[in-house]
């Protein structure tokens, strides 16, 4: 019997593995108290912390060559009210970068003090997204920083309107003119936005350790990346972004939504997409980097800390209830994927 409780863990990893071989789509285009230690049993076996070779999770790559005026007017446009109806909301309002790319709202609050229908996403690394929003709508990034300008529950604009402010703005309409050769147009705003974001990407010390820096990471946050592995978080979250490249539904190993007093439209994931049945409760993976300063989490803003957010997707997505220690060093690990600059 105890020889078979050692295996539970072990089990238990390899069930999610395989569980999420099984959901990944990409959209047919597919403690009580800290532990202080060098080494760690895990799962039975004696783990070295330091170790780096095949991990799932890649480092960023070198920051891409931008046009450096297109990145500046995308960053002005970024903060530019006049995107909005009545000029009262920009795209930074629900996507502050100063707080991990988010506002730290259940859901948004748009033009008029319209209600958004979901938790606002973080823009920091949405670059490396394979698809862009929730459910996956938006395949690029000019393409979703065109959705919000128009959508009624957030900057509710008309391009026509947001055109004609812009280029009664003589030196906008001049950086537009230099930059693009037919001007101010709504392709042109959504592709200045897009190339200001692909500016955000910035390394975290999780990175460093990746790249060689031994020193980079405390015992602790090796520790919980450990048990990040070991107990199957990278079935989802793995690859550059650390998550953000695959769909998962949302309760592999418990009905989730069973639990929930009051379900939305929101909740029924990329089904809003598609209208398929087995799209139903599928969401796009998010991504973890810069995660601790994105609370609440998940689309729903259910869980208010990270400690929740660990707990949960233990429960639902892996089938287990983590214990605390294991939660606590997990959370460690996740802070040391934070960016070490402010964009």
């Amino acid at each position: 019997m105890k020889n078979r409780r050692t295996l539970l863990p072990i089990l238990a990893a390899a069930v999610l593995a395989s569980a999420a071989a099984a959901f990944l789509w990409f959209d047919g285009e597919p403690a009580p108290g800290p532990v202080q230690a060098s080494r760690y049993r895990v799962g039975g076996a004696d783990l070295d912390p330091a170790g780096r070779g095949g991990e799932p999770i890649l480092p960023l790559p070198e920051a891409p060559a931008l046009n450096a005026g297109k990145v500046a007017l995308g960053r002005q446009l970024f903060h530019d009210p006049r995107l909005s109806a009545d000029g009262t909301i920009a795209c930074a309002s629900c996507h502050d970068v100063e707080r991990g790319g988010a506002d730290g709202r259940r859901v948004s609050i748009g033009v008029g003090g319209a209600e958004g229908d979901i938790n606002a996403p973080s823009v920091l690394t949405a670059a490396y997204n394979f698809r862009q929003f929730w459910d996956g709508r938006a395949g690029t990034l000019e393409e979703q920083a065109g959705g919000p300008i128009v959508n009624p529950k957030e900057m509710a604009a008309k391009w026509p309107e947001v055109i004609e402010r812009l280029e009664a703005d003589p030196a906008i309409r001049k950086a537009f003119m230099t930059l693009y050769r037919d001007g101010v147009t709504p392709a042109n705003v959504t592709a200045a936005i897009a190339e200001f974001e692909r500016s955000l990407p910035r390394p975290s010390r999780f990175d460093r350790w990746l790249r060689g820096e031994r020193s980079a990471l405390t015992p602790n946050e090796l520790l919980g990346y450990q048990l990040f592995k070991k107990h199957g978080c990278v079935g989802c979250h793995q690859g550059v972004n650390v998550g953000g490249n695959l769909y998962q539904r949302f309760g592999i190993m418990s009905r989730y939504f069973d639990t929930k007093e009051h379900v939305t439209r929101a909740d029924q994931g990329r089904y809003n997409v598609t209208g398929k049945e087995e799209d139903l409760h599928l969401f796009k993976v998010p991504s973890l980097r810069n995660v601790a300063l994105t609370a609440p989490y998940f689309h729903d803003a259910s869980a208010p800390t990270l400690e929740d957010a660990v707990a949960t997707m233990g429960r639902y997505q892996l089938g287990v209830n983590l214990p605390r220690q294991d939660i606590d060093l997990i959370v460690a690990f996740l802070k040391s994927l934070n960016g070490e600059a402010t964009p």
